[in-house]
């Protein structure tokens, strides 16, 4: 199941290298990012690693308990680490495939 969740990260580095191409062809002025460091492009693949990883946390902390190496406690609050990347991420998804669909209805 991660290997399919870091297929995701790396499509979202593409899709992002596709919209950095969209800008050095579009010849209208743009807004400057606030910081140069990060583009939106890192944000979100940084983001997406860190959910990644919060999942595999959670799976080896169960994997550990099965074993008798962890305590409850410590599975439960990786687990509940990531449920909430889980949600977080399908959240993003939600609202990414909303303004898809909002754009695709506007007039041209």
């Amino acid at each position: 199941m991660l290997d399919s969740v870091s297929s995701v990260v790396t499509s979202a580095g593409e899709l992002a290298k596709t919209s950095e191409v969209f800008k050095a062809s579009n010849t209208a002025p743009t807004a400057q990012p606030v910081s140069a460091g990060m583009g939106f492009n890192n944000v979100l693949e940084q983001v997406a690693a860190d959910a990644i990883g919060s999942m595999k946390a959670g799976e080896a902390a169960s994997i550990q308990s099965i074993q008798g190496k962890l305590s409850a406690q410590k599975v439960v609050e990786a687990v509940m680490s990531a449920e909430r990347s889980l949600q977080m991420a399908v959240a993003v998804r939600d609202k990414v495939v909303q303004a898809y669909q909002e754009v695709s209805r506007m007039a041209i």
